[in-house]
């Protein structure tokens, strides 16, 4: 049995005190089929980086088994954008939750520099699971105003409900997958809700105080979208988005999967391997992959990162009884 120490502040509360979702977050408004590289352009335009010259169409192979939409659904009364895949058998599949990184449209799911798109989680959803993932407010032609991990959390937490509306899509096994700035919106929503299962983060952004000394160029957008960056309050912003001055408020029963590249200068392995130390202090069941010389996206290991992502949800989505961690 995990022992879990709880260590509360006024700081790590706040973190948390995010306005309770409205009646009807979670309905679809409105459901777009998209299949190939030119219905994507047609839907969403060109405006997130996407055309036929930058965008392989063989990041689109996927499209022929598993059926993708773009989604407009509520969260906090806000129409969000987002896109849910389905295998296209009809089944019962589990269910994961995408949360993309980046900010504004630079890592949205359709831009091209994206580390996992459209393309890649339609791979996974061939493996038999029904994904769903949000742009975040005001992010693709949706409303309101992304906060970088402050009330867009709620944008995560009303897939759940969405999903559960789906005919296909089995909540009770449910996993989250986040890379990058969707680690850090992984690690923030789990203590907010208990059906998330497992988790896989790939180079999480875990400590932005940290990040932005690394980073100074991150002000820039930064100083738009977190409220109470630019007053006197900006180290408490950046603090209440930093998971690992929180680890003490996750779930000691959901099994998270961390991979990070050796050569990532975006986010240093230094910031995951703290996060690390701080996940096995507080006795959180994990396991850690560091890939020599990877990069931020870990392009360099594709396969081989794909085989343990879907190793890790089958392993305690699909088949979740008898198992233990080895």
């Amino acid at each position: 049995m995990w022992i879990k120490v709880t260590i509360l502040t006024l700081s790590v509360i706040l973190v948390f005190a995010i306005s309770s979702p409205a009646q009807n977050d979670g309905s679809i408004v409105e459901k777009v089929r998209i299949r190939d590289l030119n219905e994507l352009i047609a839907y969403v335009g060109k405006t997130e980086g996407i055309d036929s010259v930058s965008y392989d169409p063989r990041r689109f192979e996927y499209f022929e088994t598993v059926e993708v939409y773009g989604i407009t659904y509520l969260s906090d009364g806000l129409k969000v954008k987002g896109f849910l895949l389905t295998p296209k058998k009809e089944d019962r599949y589990p269910a994961i939750i995408y949360n993309r990184g980046g900010s504004l449209n630079w890592g949205s799911l359709t831009h091209s520099r994206a580390s996992v798109g459209l393309g890649e989680l339609a791979r996974l959803a061939n493996e038999g699971y029904v994904i769903a993932a949000s742009q975040y407010r005001g992010n693709g032609g949706g409303e309101g105003q992304e906060e970088y991990g402050g009330a867009d959390i709620n944008d995560v937490l009303n897939l759940i409900p969405l999903l559960g509306n789906e005919s296909r899509a089995d909540t009770s096994r449910l996993g989250m997958f986040g890379w990058s700035r969707g680690g850090m919106m992984s690690f923030m929503t789990l203590p907010r809700t208990k059906s998330i299962k497992a988790v896989v983060v790939g180079a999480p952004s875990t400590n932005l105080i940290r990040s932005l000394e690394h980073r100074p160029g991150l002000a820039r957008n930064w100083s738009m979208i977190i409220p109470g960056f630019n007053s006197d309050d900006r180290i408490d912003a950046l603090f209440q988005r930093s998971p690992v001055f929180h680890v003490d408020r996750l779930p000691d029963d959901v099994p998270i999967l961390i991979l990070q590249g050796g050569h990532d200068k975006g986010l240093l392995p230094d910031f995951t391997l703290r996060m690390a130390l701080e996940l096995n202090r507080f006795h959180i069941p994990f396991r850690f992959i560091k890939y020599e010389g990877g990069s931020h996206s870990l392009k360099e290991y594709k396969d081989e990162v794909f085989g343990e992502i879907t190793h890790w949800f089958d392993k305690y989505l699909k088949h979740p009884a008898g198992e233990a961690m080895n």
